[in-house]
């Protein structure tokens, strides 16, 4: 699988990144951790040799999930994880890092992202300076290669940015959710840093799999998540799958290979696709060799238009 620069720097990343939100079973019902294991290994098998994960999963399953499936191969890897908000003051900004390379079984993390902005979920407010200068003295130890954010605003990004090199930005990001094109896509952009999109297929909508009556069991918290919880929008996301249908027909593919497609043929663009087991993984994979003509992505755009055009702009997805 071809791989591209992250940001301004010499890490290459790959267009589909593994993700790993699901090892946490508080939040993701019916996951199971062998089946796990094997899609990593099977996700490394196809191509994809960059992960993501955060030390909130699962208060670090999810991360020690990647070691122990990735380790023996961590040289051919790019591992990303996450800082939680609650570990933002300075000290335990370096602990919290300490004990996610342990989870991990490596000695560097390449890619290590503030998880949410300070003040998040209920969390204490901490100056930006302080949490930044602990992941530039991270960076000045060897402990990570470079930083990146998520879920932070324009302003927020052009705060953190005063005191050390950001390379990324992780949003959630695809064809049914699109609020960062209006500017924080531009913005990005003028900086060069990649874009590495959580939810790329919305969270399962966009692989055509949930019905008009779908109910999400206890403990998923996809039941929250806004697309589903509104009906009209939900309606609006049926009617939109079908009109997708044809086009993965005529690509020979998946309607969640579709939208894995489009969302990394956007500029700066790559897709976080989690999975449940093997077969999710290697059909991830193929997504990124399907190649969508200019026609046929202003197509695509324009049927997620009758979705997004619809939202008030909000960057979180869930109404917790």
């Amino acid at each position: 699988m071809q791989t591209y620069p992250l940001g301004n720097t010499d890490i290459q990343i790959t267009p589909i990144i593994m993700g790993s939100w699901q090892a946490d079973k508080s939040m993701w019902a019916g996951t199971d951790e062998e089946e796990l294991l094997q899609g990593l290994r099977a996700g490394f098998e196809a191509g994809i040799t960059t992960v993501d994960t955060a030390s909130e999963y699962g208060n670090g399953e999810s991360e020690r999930l990647v070691g122990k499936a990735l380790g023996d191969v961590r040289d051919r890897m790019v591992f990303a994880t996450k800082l939680w908000v609650s570990d933002f003051r300075y000290e335990a900004a370096i602990a919290a890092c300490e004990q996610s390379l342990q989870n991990l079984q490596t000695d560097y993390i390449d890619l290590y992202q503030l998880h949410w902005p300070s003040g998040s979920w209920g969390s204490d407010i901490v100056p930006i300076a302080e949490t930044m200068q602990a992941m530039v003295d991270l960076k000045k130890q060897g402990k990570i290669r470079a930083i990146g954010v998520s879920n932070f605003s324009v302003a927020q990004m052009e705060e953190a940015r005063q005191y050390g090199p950001i390379e990324s930005l992780q949003p959630p990001y695809s064809l049914f959710w699109r609020a960062i094109e209006a500017e924080i896509q531009p913005y990005c952009m003028e900086q060069n840093w990649s874009i590495l999109a959580y939810s790329s297929l919305c969270q399962g909508l966009l692989t055509g799999k949930f019905g008009p009556d779908h109910q999400f069991p206890p403990g998923d918290h996809r039941g929250k998540n806004k697309l589903f919880v509104n009906r009209d929008h939900y309606q609006r996301v049926q009617n939109a799958l079908e009109q997708l249908r044809p086009i993965a027909a005529r690509k020979e593919c998946t309607l969640a290979q579709l939208a894995l497609a489009w969302l990394i043929a956007q500029p700066h663009t790559h897709a976080i696709a989690g999975f449940r087991n093997l077969q999710q993984v290697q059909d991830n994979a193929q997504a990124a060799e399907i190649q969508l003509s200019d026609e046929e992505r202003e197509e695509i755009s324009a049927i997620g238009s009758t979705v997004t055009d619809r939202l008030e702009y909000d960057p979180v997805l869930w109404a917790f």
